[in-house]
């Protein structure tokens, strides 16, 4: 991010209504306009967490980010250039029913709209542009997906500077602030299940996230680095299993097994390979979201796409 740019996130947040598809906008009470949720990075924030943030201090609705929708950017008066990018958010009833939202100095009315009345109401072509990618995400239908968020443990120690087993080789110092910092990361995805090979650093990376979230740690030996250099690992019917189950999961491993974890993503949700192509190798505490549709797992990604730690 470079401090001449104005960063910023937000979402289409969408419903069915009566089997209906409907967009939320937002009501500025200062500007006189009506546009979708969004708002600045805080410092330290990733986007995704900016976006998630964002959208429940606007809406009172708390949500789940699927997949991204599309970046705009336009010039503010002051001519610094305002980077915005967008997730599809699915508000549940649960999280309608428990908004606290509330007119306020800053916005003053939600409402749901039809795609077509909100595409006539937005009072900016940017904020138009997006709504139209997320309608094009599934030619029109509600795009409803979870996350198979795959993960690289943190920062380790290395290898030359250990001498007991390789895998209870711990983290450093900025792998522990790596594990730190993707709590908030993770929570705005919606993950609730956790896998980790047994290493130590894998699961020391994602302990914090499981904490905070309030899930188990489910050891996994298929996607570790000693079953993959045994050549016993079952990494397929694992990615299977958790395709099938369409629950929202992050898998942690390690350099060596990520690429044939993301290839049987792929694979397992009827994607074409070329998808990957431009998927970069990730980094410790790197990860990747793969999202897939939640009615039809076979019917391939929406999308793929990667972060890269800030620490």
């Amino acid at each position: 991010m470079t401090a001449d740019t104005v960063w910023a996130a937000g979402g289409v947040v969408w419903r069915l209504v009566e089997g209906k598809l409907r967009i939320l906008l937002i009501h500025r009470t200062k500007y006189r306009d009506i546009t979708l949720p969004k708002g600045k990075v805080d410092p330290g924030e990733t986007l995704p967490e900016t976006a998630a943030r964002e959208i429940h201090e606007e809406t009172g609705i708390k949500v789940s980010l699927g997949a991204p929708v599309g970046v705009s950017r336009y010039h503010l008066p002051s001519k610094r250039e305002k980077v915005v990018h967008y997730w599809a958010a699915e508000a549940t009833e649960t999280a309608i029913r428990t908004s606290s939202f509330v007119p306020n100095r800053e916005i003053a009315a939600l409402e749901w709209r039809s795609p077509k009345k909100a595409l006539k109401l937005l009072s900016y072509p940017v904020d138009i542009d997006i709504v139209e990618r997320f309608l094009a995400l599934r030619e029109g239908d509600p795009p409803r997906t979870f996350p198979v968020v795959v993960l690289r443990h943190g920062k380790a120690l290395a290898r030359e500077d250990w001498d007991g087993k390789d895998t209870d080789r711990p983290l450093t110092v900025r792998g522990k602030r790596q594990a730190t910092a993707l709590v908030g990361q993770l929570q705005a995805f919606g993950v609730r299940q956790v896998l980790s090979s047994p290493a130590v650093r894998c699961v020391k990376t994602i302990a914090p996230f499981a904490a905070a979230a309030g899930r188990k740690v489910e050891l996994c030996r298929n996607i570790s680095e000693d079953a993959w250099d045994e050549g016993s690992a079952d990494v397929r019917r694992v990615i299977g299993e958790r395709v099938r189950s369409r629950k929202p999961v992050v898998l942690v491993s390690h350099r060596p097994v990520l690429p044939t974890i993301l290839s049987e993503v792929v694979l397992a949700t009827g994607t074409l390979p070329g998808m990957l192509a431009k998927t970069p190798p990730l980094e410790p505490a790197g990860y990747s979201v793969l999202h897939v549709s939640a009615d039809a797992p076979g019917s391939g990604l929406l999308s793929i796409e990667t972060f890269t730690p800030a620490l």
